[in-house]
């Protein structure tokens, strides 16, 4: 067949189908002048060439575009709730780690805390010539007691192997907590307080806040024991440790007021020597040096019977200081 025969073919074929998509009973007269008739479909809709032939393949590569950029925007999507998640377990992970790390530290300051306590409570007791051992009635009550925490003893006093001057100590107690020394001033025997006078509870109770270093509070408790009780036989050595704390503190006018306090209303009692000899360093101290040697000189003439110890530091700081 002729090309010009194909080309007459499919005209007709394409006026078939024109034809046979017009609505029944429509003629061409009815549209109005100038207006192109779109081909319609059997049910009044518009009847679209690509419906018939298939899409180009502009819209076709359109289309194909339009998904591939759909996924590729759904992949980076995937990829980010993927490193999302992955970031979120590290987090966790590293959350976990640090939360145990601080557990760990937090019990190693709890263990340090109640070591720390226990030492400072044992050191005390030391000083004040008391036990901590359970069942002794006289012992002062530490917090860790015979525990893990309480397996060292605590460092001696002259210690200075780690480098580090040794602190400070108290003056150390005529003996057992709760005794004093019998037979007259620096006796070495002792008589124990009955354990059920009340002012000896309220001795204690003085006693355990100096043990437990708050020495605020026990001067307090001490002052106040004091003023109630002056007639007590523990009324100087409540008057003594009031001193004894400022001195340590430093605060030296107290100190004095309160050694010269226990040398002038109790001149016979187990302090008085002790006083008499912390009266000379807190006055040398505060720069009285000629009234601090005074009292030193004075302390073997005025209480002969003083313990050793005391003599021998009283003589000591006077050739020291008082030359």
């Amino acid at each position: 067949m002729t090309k010009a025969g194909l080309l007459g073919v499919g005209s007709l074929a394409l006026c078939v189908l024109l034809a046979a998509s017009a609505p029944l009973g429509a003629t061409a007269a009815e549209e109005p002048a100038g207006r192109a008739v779109a081909p319609r479909s059997d049910t009044g809709g518009t009847l679209r060439v690509a419906d018939l032939f298939g899409e180009s393949d502009e819209e076709k590569a359109a289309r194909l575009q339009k998904e591939q950029n759909q996924d590729d925007a759904i992949g980076r999507l995937n990829d980010k709730v993927r490193d999302l998640e992955d970031t979120i377990r590290n987090l966790t992970g590293e959350n976990e780690t640090l939360t145990h790390r601080v557990q760990e530290l937090d019990d190693k300051l709890e263990r340090q805390r109640k070591d720390f306590e226990y030492r400072l409570c044992a050191m005390s007791a030391q000083q004040l010539g008391a036990g901590t051992a359970q069942g002794d009635p006289n012992a002062i009550p530490c917090p860790g007691a015979g525990g893990a925490t309480a397996a060292s003893p605590p460092p001696a006093q002259g210690d200075t192997a780690s480098g580090t001057a040794a602190p400070q100590r108290l003056a150390p107690g005529p003996g057992i907590l709760g005794t004093l020394p019998g037979g007259g001033t620096g006796g070495t025997g002792s008589s124990v307080i009955p354990p059920a006078s009340g002012t000896q509870a309220e001795f204690s109770a003085a006693m355990n806040l100096l043990a437990k270093g708050r020495n605020d509070e026990a001067s307090a408790a001490f002052r106040g024991f004091a003023d109630t009780h002056p007639k007590d036989d523990l009324a100087p050595q409540a008057i003594y440790w009031v001193g004894d704390i400022a001195y340590v503190e430093k605060d030296y006018g107290n100190a004095t007021r309160a050694f010269a306090e226990v040398i002038k209303k109790y001149p016979t009692s187990a302090r008085a020597p002790d006083s008499m000899l912390k009266l000379g360093q807190a006055l040398i101290a505060s720069g009285q040096k000629k009234e601090g040697c005074t009292a030193l000189a004075a302390l073997p003439a005025k209480y002969p019977h003083a313990s050793q110890t005391v003599l021998a530091q009283g003589s000591e700081a006077r050739r020291g200081t008082c030359r």
